[in-house]
């Protein structure tokens, strides 16, 4: 299916169910069930599944599309859906037989829900530095221990796309694996359900993984395949499924403040906001930010599916020049909508905690910018 159906697809699905379970996830702080449940039976979720596995084959710039749709209409769909096609990314990128048929034929089918656990509380923004162990029992069988944070669809998702530690006991401390630890698996428990003050409908919980034994199977790619994975497949997934959804969020307060300026007029003369010149002038500088920083990230995902070698500068200031757009437009768009934007649970004041965590979500805004800066100035990017 091309590129527009599928927008067209994820703009309905945002619009006729995401949107709805906003108001219910917000206000209750509960998993978006019904929109990741609408994305399943729709195919959308097999997005990055290769053709061969009967996936839609698609890449960083679908990604950041169908993000984008949905973040329009709920951010925490959108990251729930991207958090599920980096977690697919990583499995495909360098899938056994048995993990093809395990995990991406089922997710291609929308009979699977994956994740990443990657943060933890002690290495925070530095995702790349895991302490979660991986023990090798035997060659074929592995015990997995430590704590993730901030697991996003955690305790909802089927399978979850966990970074330990080298299997050796002399790995080095970048040396780590990526392994897939099944939702049933003896051992794996679940920290309190997620309350935040914005993405409330993320479910991002701690994941507590106590000696869970793994099969080899489990073991993605080869053990210690380390910083393959940040720079091929979790950096550039990552950052486009992030920049997509908070680029729906800029949208939806651009679309906020046209409403709001089109639908309210003064009481006393009858003219509309619509006409005031410096409102003209503020809602046209707030488009020419949404617009510029939209032609960023997709450039970043270009780039990202075609010159991959080329992209690296790209999508880190992609997410980070998101952040500084939808904290920046929400704030505006607060500020031009006046009093009536400061109601308890209106949508701007959601728009508004849902944006401030784009700065606190790995990799934060500082951390990208002192990356870009190392790569300009040919310095080792994870010199932390």
């Amino acid at each position: 299916m091309e590129i527009e159906s599928l927008v067209r697809l994820a703009a309905t699905i945002g619009k006729e169910v995401a949107s709805k379970e906003a108001l219910v996830a917000d206000a209750n702080g509960t998993w978006v069930k019904e929109t990741m449940k609408a994305l399943q039976e729709s195919k959308l979720t097999g997005l990055v599944v290769p053709a061969a596995f009967g996936g839609l084959d698609h890449g960083l710039l679908s990604l950041v599309r169908i993000s984008e749709e949905l973040g329009k209409s709920y951010s925490s769909a959108g990251l729930c859906f991207g958090m599920h096609c980096v977690g697919t990314a990583v499995m495909a990128s360098k899938a056994t037989q048995w993990q093809q048929q395990n995990y991406l034929v089922p997710i291609a089918e929308g009979r699977h829900i994956t994740t990443l656990a990657l943060s933890e509380t002690g290495t925070g923004a530095h995702f790349y530095f895991p302490q979660t162990a991986l023990i090798a029992v035997t060659e074929d069988e592995f015990i997995v221990s430590g704590t993730k944070s901030f697991v996003t669809n955690g305790g909802h998702a089927d399978s979850y796309v966990t970074s330990t530690l080298g299997a050796s006991a002399d790995a080095e401390q970048d040396e780590f694996s990526c392994v897939i630890i099944d939702k049933s698996a003896p051992g794996v428990e679940w920290g309190k359900p997620w309350d935040g003050l914005g993405m409330r409908g993320n479910s991002s919980r701690l994941m507590h993984i106590n000696d869970v034994h793994i099969s080899g199977n489990h073991v993605l790619g080869e053990k210690g395949d380390q910083l393959w994975y940040v720079f091929n497949v979790v950096a550039p997934y990552f950052l486009m499924a992030m920049a997509g959804t908070y680029l729906g969020i800029a949208e939806a307060a651009l679309t906020e403040a046209k409403e709001t300026l089109i639908k309210r007029h003064y009481a006393h003369s009858g003219g509309s906001l619509s006409s005031v010149s410096l409102l003209q002038h503020r809602l046209g500088t707030i488009w020419a930010k949404v617009e510029r920083t939209r032609r960023l990230v997709y450039h970043a995902a270009e780039l990202g599916d075609t010159k991959p070698q080329d992209a690296m500068i790209s999508l880190l200031s992609a997410k980070a020049e998101v952040a500084n757009c939808c904290v920046d437009v929400v704030n505006d768009v607060m500020t031009l909508a006046g009093g009536i934007g400061y109601q308890s649970n209106s949508h701007l004041g959601r728009l508004l905690r849902d944006a401030r965590a784009s700065h606190v979500m790995s990799p934060t805004t500082d951390l990208l910018y002192t990356w870009i800066g190392r790569v300009l100035l040919d310095q080792p990017v994870l010199s932390d």
